[in-house]
């Protein structure tokens, strides 16, 4: 998969404000836009005991530059996204569509701490008819990312 500009990428889904995350100092924290969180389960970690141990991932992982992106779903909860082996400046991004359609109307991301190298995202909910995809942004590009599921 190519490199794309993550204005490109993300611009038309609202998501542009995610543009702002590639000089984070410090420590990371989640950012969101769009309607984000206007459906339960969103603004909460997987780890939540109620979500403990549903998750599963879905399709293959993805690879970019040695990183690994990953998308994990649970029929209870909503899916949430995992990048692994990540270097700095590199975020998990959630897109959640609304509906069916893989139009991105909300998105939730989390930077990498300094110190470790994976992030994984909040929940998005993506039951009831809508879809999520997972991508892995570095210094303002989309890397990779997964199908909408």
């Amino acid at each position: 998969m190519g490199r794309r500009s993550l204005t490109t990428s993300l611009a038309a889904s609202g998501a542009a404000a995610l543009l702002a995350l590639a000089p984070v100092p410090a420590q990371a924290a989640p950012h969101s836009g769009g309607n984000y969180g206007a459906y339960g389960m969103e603004g909460q970690y997987p780890t939540i005991s109620s979500c403990a141990g549903t998750f599963r991932q879905v399709g293959s992982t993805r690879y970019a530059e040695g990183m690994a992106l990953k998308y994990f779903y649970s029929d209870k909860c909503g899916s949430f996204a995992r990048i692994e082996k990540s270097r700095a400046n590199c975020a998990a991004v959630l897109e959640r569509s609304n509906t069916g359609a893989g139009r991105a109307d909300g998105w939730v991301s989390e930077t990498v701490d300094p110190g470790i190298d994976y992030a994984y995202t909040m929940i998005g909910n993506n039951l009831n008819g809508r879809v999520s995809r997972a991508l892995l942004a570095c210094d303002g590009h989309v890397l990779a990312q997964t199908g909408w599921y």
